[in-house]
């Protein structure tokens, strides 16, 4: 027995040599990613193979829910190409209207650059859901823009709530920081120098901009996408307050199934799927991205 207790710590020093500092460093944050990431979604794995509309969670295991999202009669996938066909685009239109501005922030804007990143960080402090429904008062019948153009003798105001377009904006004004601001940083990541030099070589400013600034600047491009696509993926708001339930979003029925089917199971079933999609795509843009170099360790 002496010698067991002797040789406990012992054990338990030569495995603490084994581990390397950075992983003992690391520990306290992993401890909070399995805590707070992994066993959250272990759990909607395990309700995922439940017995349907029952908390037989661990206990049971069927593939009746997902049999049920792939049943023909089931149109519950029209919902996922909504939430996916709706990420696309926002993250389409958010390409074109924040490479721009990003490129004034670390070109053009000057000392004024602090400013405009206040002006575009600061909705953030502000509620989505109350900022949403800011624009609702914005564009509805007798409402700020409709009464505007009546009283400048216009006529009455565009009827664009309760629209897919609607919604698109919607989705597009919320997202707009979570694209510009990866794109501001790999713009801010090309060196002048390969600029002048391509210029003094006779490069015209589109070869430049094609051949130099956009492959440099392409991680923090794609950074920003994928986070805009993961975000826009599992919006609701947007669909619920802007778009009056004209457009049903694939997290709106993941509620639904949560709340008043009370059927966790299969809206367990539907958020495994959601993860599994968007985790394929973003793990396929991330084998395409030299982490290294954007981490600056080489």
């Amino acid at each position: 027995m002496a010698v067991t207790t002797l040789d406990a710590p012992a054990e338990a020093k030569t495995l603490s040599l084994r581990l390397s500092p950075g992983l003992r460093s690391a520990s306290p944050v992993l401890v909070l990613l399995v805590l707070g990431f992994l066993a959250p979604l272990v759990t909607v794995a395990a309700y995922a193979f439940a017995t349907p509309k029952s908390f037989d969670v661990f206990r049971t295991f069927t593939l009746a829910n997902f049999a049920a999202i792939v049943d023909p009669a089931n149109t519950v996938w029209t919902s996922f190409a909504w939430s996916l066909l709706f990420a696309f685009i926002t993250v389409a239109l958010l390409a074109i209207v924040a490479y721009p501005i990003a490129y004034g922030l670390n070109r053009v804007f000057g000392r004024f650059s602090g400013l405009v990143s206040v002006l575009f960080v600061f909705p953030l402090f502000v509620s989505e859901n109350v900022r949403l429904y800011g624009w609702v008062l914005f564009f509805i019948k007798n409402g700020v823009l409709d009464g505007a153009m009546k009283w400048l003798g216009l006529g009455a105001g565009p009827e664009v709530l309760y629209t897919p377009g609607i919604i698109l904006f919607g989705m597009a004004y919320v997202y707009l920081p979570f694209m510009l601001f990866p794109m501001t940083l790999g713009i801010a990541m090309i060196p002048r120098d390969l600029v002048d030099a391509a210029r003094d070589l006779g490069a015209s400013r589109l070869m430049i901009w094609r051949e130099v600034e956009l492959p440099l600047a392409m991680p923090g491009i794609l950074i920003g996408m994928l986070l805009t696509f993961v975000l826009a993926a599992g919006a609701i708001a947007e669909a619920k307050i802007l778009g009056g339930q004209s457009v049903i979003m694939i997290a709106q029925d993941i509620e639904v199934a949560f709340t008043y089917a009370q059927n966790w199971p299969l809206g367990s079933a539907l958020a495994l799927i959601l993860v599994a999609i968007v985790s394929g795509l973003a793990l396929f843009v991330l084998s395409r991205l030299d982490l290294d170099r954007i981490l600056g360790r080489r």
